[in-house]
């Protein structure tokens, strides 16, 4: 500690230079982070080119005081490139499910390799969360601090909340993971769970 004052004192300005450097950082993470959020309708729609959709949901099982979340990321043809389903822990509401299933789903987009997102759920409070540039003092916060700093590491990113309809192959990927005793990843592959949903949205995009 007495180390630390001496550097102090002998150089005042190291601390004026360590705030500025920590000032522009934050201010380049707030710019990154600040994407208006938009609303979609009842419809999944594919990303413009070059860009991957990535859909999450989560689900509550109180009977099994546990929650699961799912996910799958598209393409521009609606072609699925991969997808996810996981069991979580307890939560005491959706809010909290779906925050986590945010977090669980950045995480896959990024280990699996996506670097240029359309972020998609339907639980409005939270991607409005997601999507805030100012930092959330709620009990989520720690988890919004972690998904903002996910974000923060994308190529590009954009927030989108969509109604439920709009988001029914994560919501049964979501459902599914109720009988699940490990997480389950497909790659190019369309989960047999979600065939028919996956068969929906596609017959509705090009309607």
């Amino acid at each position: 500690m007495q180390v630390f004052r001496r550097i102090c004192y002998a150089d005042p300005g190291w601390l004026n230079k360590r705030a500025a450097e920590f000032l522009e950082e934050f201010q380049q993470v707030q710019q990154h982070l600040a994407v208006p959020m938009q609303v979609d309708g009842n419809i999944w729609r594919p990303p413009d080119q070059s860009w991957f959709k990535l859909n999450f949901d989560a689900a509550i099982f109180d009977e099994q005081n546990s929650s699961g979340f799912g996910a799958m990321i598209r393409n521009n043809q609606g072609e699925v490139m991969a997808a996810m389903a996981a069991r979580g822990p307890p939560v005491s509401c959706s809010e909290e499910a779906e925050t986590l299933a945010c977090r669980k789903a950045l995480e896959f987009a990024v280990d699996v390799g996506f670097s240029e997102l359309i972020v998609e759920g339907d639980n409005i409070n939270v991607m409005r969360a997601v999507s805030a540039s100012t930092r959330n003092f709620s009990m989520l916060g720690n988890v919004i601090a972690d998904i903002h700093c996910i974000l923060c590491g994308l190529g590009g990113v954009s927030i989108s909340c969509v109604r439920r309809d709009g988001n029914r192959v994560a919501h049964v990927l979501a459902k599914f993971a109720r009988g699940l005793n490990e997480d389950m990843y497909w790659m190019e592959e369309v989960p047999q769970v979600a065939v028919e949903s996956v068969y929906l949205d596609s017959i509705l995009m090009n309607r």
